[in-house]
């Protein structure tokens, strides 16, 4: 499989996953939940129709997630936990670069394991994909990929 493809799919991957995360923290920002839950759940959905998941496919990328759930959400908290402080550190009126480098270096650990976590989980749901469902995937991810930077250029120019 080349680089690229992996890549996309785990980009597309991630966000069911991350949503699956999501929906395990419960609301965000202490707001009301979505309607049918985090935008993981309606990304799976979307990926579902799109390449036209079986039901047991579906089934089984519910429950990698929900295996991976026990590793992600720890490591989640902790990203998160790590952006609140190093945001109270940076309004706090007394910055200290010594706690915004050991919170930085915090944070960075856990988004190292959080990536790795997801590429391990990304890995197995692509596995349970067809060799159609992933050319499929492929296609709608490379397509995503040259408009996200179409829009960056436009930005970039701007």
């Amino acid at each position: 499989m080349k680089i690229g493809s992996m890549k996309v799919l785990s980009v597309a991957l991630s966000l069911a996953l991350l949503g699956s995360v999501a929906i395990a923290q419960g609301p965000p920002m202490g707001g009301p939940p979505h309607e049918g839950g985090f935008f993981g759940e309606h990304s799976l959905d979307f990926f579902a129709d799109m390449l036209n998941l079986t039901d047991a496919q579906q089934v089984q990328i519910k429950q990698i997630m929900a295996a991976a759930k026990p590793t992600l959400e720890p490591l989640f908290q902790q990203e998160m936990q790590n952006k609140k402080a190093m945001m109270q550190l940076a309004m706090s009126g007394n910055f200290d670069e010594a706690k915004a480098q050991t919170l930085a270096q915090q944070a960075s650990q856990a988004h190292i394991q959080l990536e790795v976590e997801h590429a391990r989980t990304i890995s197995q749901a692509y596995q349970i994909l067809t060799a159609e469902q992933k050319t499929k995937l492929s296609q709608f991810m490379a397509k995503r990929e040259q408009r996200m930077q179409e829009h960056m250029q436009e930005h970039m120019q701007q």
